[in-house]
């Protein structure tokens, strides 16, 4: 090994450890170093709060990566250099080192330094950009705790702040779904303490500006009460907050978006006929401890899948998502089954999204689909059978003026 070879070495070494380096390259590839990329470089990034050396390994038509420690990093650059490939160029902070393999070895040029190093180490993890961006002051997550004063996060509720605008882009997907004038009418049913709900509320009327009449639906007195003074004090419009059974009435007036987050069992099922009835431009459900068909669920076909009860349980809730989907198809929805949010913050991750087809691609009623799955599951009435029951309002025009009203 040549002096400079040598020299070269310690200078990738100290930059590794003293944070000096902004990149390496090896390239020139030796003929006989067989499969090994044309080229490889690296950069410092940082990925899940840890410093890496990201190398990058470009082959003749494709590239891969490969995250590095320090120490692996400079014991891989004493390793090809010199054997798989002749030439390296080093750029630090404080100087550009080119080393350039020659029959005599490698021969060193140092050089003012030509690239400027970046003000903080580049970031792996890029920085997600929120519908509700973090630090900035949001007035609905500051009453519910989940932010500062100043608009920062709190810590404990980090995954509450991620849930909430993983919402929200679901959301903001069909926002273009929703009437492009006049107030939107929206139903939120089992609303509980309404994170969600106020996420809505803002989303459609601070980031869209729209008037928003938004009804929230729930049986707990005490967290509707707990909602009524939150948007009173946050002086909200258009928000109401009622005490009652989901869809215990039928509705008095179309609705432009109907919501049922973790609305228990059949309770689903119920919201789901209520906003068909409303005539609900797009339905949004995220279901939760599905029982009915659990405990219905017949398919010899099956038996050894449904013998052990964790299974039976996980299927059938599955096999309920797919027979409201089915059902939503049937009166007129184009209907998707999305995971809502990630699996780290509950089991129960799953969103009916459900838009009202227009009326150049509407479909004629059709249950044979719905009908043939449920006899091949070998039950006879679901309360899922309530979506075919659900008529529209018969309010006409004139009952908007009276919207939710009992």
């Amino acid at each position: 090994m040549s002096q400079d070879q040598d020299e070269f070495f310690a200078t990738v070494q100290q930059s590794l450890l003293d944070g000096s380096l902004i990149t390496l390259t090896l390239s020139n590839r030796e003929r006989d170093a067989g499969h090994q990329p044309r080229r490889q470089a690296l950069r410092p990034v940082v990925i899940r709060n840890t410093l890496v050396f990201q190398w990058e390994l470009q082959f003749e038509k494709q590239q891969t990566h490969l995250n590095l420690g320090a120490s692996e990093t400079w014991q891989r650059v004493r390793e090809l250099l010199g054997t798989t490939y002749r030439d390296a160029s080093l750029f630090t902070t404080r100087e550009d080192v080119i080393a350039r393999g020659t029959s005599q070895g490698i021969r060193l040029r140092r050089l003012p330094p030509s690239r400027q190093f970046p003000s903080s180490t580049p970031a792996h993890d890029k920085k997600k950009e929120y519908l509700i961006p973090e630090g900035a002051p949001c007035p609905f997550l500051i009453e519910l705790g989940v932010m500062t004063a100043s608009g920062q996060v709190k810590q404990q509720r980090q995954k509450k702040f991620r849930q909430i605008n993983r919402y929200l882009e679901i959301v903001n997907d069909v926002y273009d779904q929703l009437p492009a004038s006049g107030p939107l009418r929206v139903v939120d049913f089992g609303c509980g303490l309404s994170y969600l709900t106020f996420a809505l509320q803002y989303l459609l009327s601070t980031i869209h500006e729209r008037d928003v009449e938004l009804l929230g639906i729930d049986q707990n007195e005490h967290v509707i009460g707990r909602c009524r003074a939150i948007a009173e004090k946050l002086s909200l419009p258009g928000m109401e907050f009622r005490s009652q059974q989901i869809a215990s009435d039928a509705p008095t007036a179309s609705v432009d978006l109907a919501v049922s987050l973790h609305a228990c069992d059949t309770a689903t099922d119920h919201a789901l006929a209520f906003a068909v009835a409303a005539e609900a431009q797009v339905i949004l459900a995220a279901p939760c401890c599905q029982h009915e068909l659990a405990r219905k669920i017949h398919v010899p076909a099956l038996q050894s899948l449904l013998q052990y009860g964790v299974m039976k349980d996980r299927f059938a809730a599955m096999a309920t998502d797919v027979l409201r989907g089915s059902a939503l198809e049937a009166m007129g929805y184009r209907t998707q089954i999305l995971e809502f949010i990630d699996l780290e913050h509950t089991p129960k991750n799953l969103l009916l999204r459900a838009v009202k087809r227009s009326v150049h691609e509407d479909v004629p009623l059709n249950d044979v689909e719905y009908t043939e799955l449920k006899r091949y599951f070998g039950v006879e009435t679901l309360a899922t059978d309530a979506i075919f029951q659900a008529f529209p309002f018969a309010g006409g025009e004139n009952s908007m003026s009276h919207h939710f009203a009992k």
